[in-house]
């Protein structure tokens, strides 16, 4: 989260034959905290805190103060992206989406700057709170939202850069969490007794890297693929590439789904399975639609499930990691996230 627009993996507009998510162009619309909620496009947060969220399951801990802080700073930083993104934007908004806060007159390019700068800085200071490698990763992290939104988002590594973006922020809350009790597993309890001790240090040494790099590159698959989708959502004409998104998130959606079998014991299997299930059906179905008839709409829609798809898979992660309260948990921000969409365009 093109005209390449989303500095974080996949912001790309959810419509098509339903109602438009926010206002359509050339109809005017307030001013004031609706214009920049729009700017900062809000019902795309609820995609955010589960990067973190996984990375410290991942990390075999479950959340705590520096997880806070790790998703205070991802909140952060994707805003600061969305604020820096329509700031970069603004001369071709003024000719493709003039209803956009900037073009309409709503905030000032200077504002969205001043904005941008300021999550950054507010990002920083909130990852150090969570200690060294924490600030290490956002400072990544914002280095490749800058330069994406600055530089890189017309060429072709875009889509890698973003999917470099979302597992940086998964990694961020894998470095930030601290000492803890490990979950509880999904794997059988034999197999649990007989795996070793870990140390409970918190921070990217080897072992760290190592258990986050499968869920950091479901992520970064994820987005690389919305962010090709989303390159389409301007003119449409695409068939090829929600296509293949298709193919790839039901690939990764099975493979997910298939490690929880393995790892889960009998009917414990059934909750971790219900977000890899979910995550194929949200993001699935607008990306048929949109390879069926690729126009720009229908491109934008498949963007839009691509967005609200990030919460089941972040769920199925976190399940597979045998914390499956967070899970559930996390589920909850779907429909919500769903909901706001239909008010806040999430592009």
């Amino acid at each position: 989260m093109t005209r390449p627009r989303p500095p974080h993996p996949e912001e790309g507009r959810g419509r098509g034959a339903a109602p438009v998510s926010g206002p359509e162009p050339g109809r005017p619309s307030g001013g004031g905290i609706r214009a920049w909620a729009e700017l900062l496009r809000v019902s795309a947060l609820f995609s955010v805190p589960g990067d973190a969220l996984a990375g410290a399951a991942a990390a075999g801990r479950r959340p705590g103060r520096g997880t806070v802080y790790a998703v205070g700073a991802s909140l952060c930083l994707y805003e600061a992206g969305m604020a820096l993104n329509d700031w970069a934007d603004r001369a071709e908004d003024a000719v493709d989406r003039p209803h956009r806060p900037l073009p309409s007159g709503r905030i000032a390019p200077a504002a969205a700057l001043g904005a941008a700068g300021l999550l950054t800085a507010a990002g920083l200071a909130l990852a150090s709170r969570a200690g060294r490698p924490a600030l290490t990763a956002a400072a990544a992290l914002a280095g490749t939202v800058w330069a994406y939104d600055l530089r890189l988002k017309h060429t072709p590594a875009a889509p890698a850069v973003m999917a470099a973006a979302r597992a940086l922020d998964l990694v961020l809350g894998a470095t930030a969490t601290g000492r803890g009790p490990r979950p509880t597993a999904v794997t059988p309890p034999a197999r649990r007794a007989a795996a070793p001790a870990t140390s409970a240090r918190p921070g990217a040494d080897a072992r760290t890297v190592l258990r986050v790099a499968a869920p950091a590159g479901a992520l970064a698959v994820h987005t690389y693929a919305v962010t090709a989708v989303s390159r389409h959502e301007a003119r449409g004409g695409s068939t090829r590439v929600p296509l293949g998104a298709l193919a790839v998130t039901s690939a990764l959606g099975a493979v997910t789904a298939l490690r929880t079998l393995r790892k889960a014991d009998g009917a414990a299997a059934l909750v971790p399975l219900l977000p890899a299930a979910l995550y194929v059906g949200t993001a699935g179905t607008p990306l048929l639609h949109a390879a069926l008839h690729p126009s720009p709409p229908l491109t934008r829609r498949a963007v839009g499930g691509g967005i609200r798809a990030m919460i089941p898979l972040q769920a199925a992660l976190i399940a597979r990691a045998g914390s499956l309260g967070t899970a559930i948990g996390l589920l909850g921000l779907a429909p919500l996230a769903r909901t706001l969409a239909r008010k806040v365009s999430a592009t």
